[in-house]
């Protein structure tokens, strides 16, 4: 209940008028059924744009420190996101965060909609980032179609670090779904998850017009960013 009062009448009418979104591809979208999205992430309010647009309910998963903050605030904050679809996810990896993504599956399982942003979190300065395998792992698994979508000027709207928003024209363009059926069984293969997810990754940056690097966004928060930064060891899930 809680979710459509926000979205038709506390909140999504307003952030309507603030962003006047101009949504393109929106027929990719099914009308029922399982399905994934896999966005670029902007800002924070990404979250917020993506329901308004789409008229099927949207899932998605969040950090867990939206859901464990202390007080009134937290208990608040922990509210607010549950009854607006948000699923708390560890991403500090191990079985916390194995547990989450078992929980987003089941979304999909039951024949829901779930949004994942491969990158794992906010983009420091606007471009792609490499993404993470959790989402390739969940499509293998499920068999469910990966829709990839550009967020478009919502950084501009809340740019990192602002709390009140700036009125901005922004964009929300639905690419055509991808299928990879033809990997069937293959769930588990860090290889074939790795093919996978840069597959989606390079839908979104043809969506998005972005910049693509190839490194984790999470490891150059708050360290200045360079093309030529080091990859990273390993493959983050």
């Amino acid at each position: 209940m809680w979710y459509y009062l926000f979205k038709y009448v506390l909140m999504g009418p307003a952030l309507w008028l603030m962003a006047r979104p101009k949504v393109e591809g929106l027929e990719h979208v099914p009308d029922d059924g399982p399905a994934l999205l896999a966005s670029n992430h902007l800002a924070v309010v990404d979250s917020f744009y993506l329901p308004i647009a789409v008229r099927r309910r949207i899932f998605f998963l969040a950090k867990s420190e939206y859901f464990t903050e202390p007080g009134f605030k937290g208990r608040f904050k922990k509210w607010f996101f549950s009854s607006s679809g948000q699923i708390p996810i560890d991403r500090s990896g191990g079985s916390a965060a194995a547990g989450a993504l078992l929980a987003g599956k089941r979304v999909v399982e039951d024949g829901g909609l779930l949004c994942l942003y491969p990158e794992g979190t906010r983009s420091p300065d606007g471009r792609l980032y490499k993404g993470k395998t959790g989402l390739a792992r969940m499509a293998l698994e499920t068999g469910a179609p990966v829709i990839p979508v550009a967020m478009i000027d919502t950084d501009k709207i809340n740019p990192p670090g602002t709390i009140l928003p700036r009125p901005t024209r922004i964009t929300l363009r639905f690419g055509e779904p991808l299928d990879f059926s033809r990997y069937e069984g293959m769930a588990g293969n860090r290889f074939i998850e790795r093919a996978v997810t840069d597959e989606i990754m390079y839908a979104l940056m043809r969506l998005s017009g972005q910049q693509y690097v190839d490194v984790y966004a999470a490891s150059l928060k708050n360290k200045p960013v360079d093309d030529e930064a080091p990859k990273p060891k390993g493959d983050a899930a």
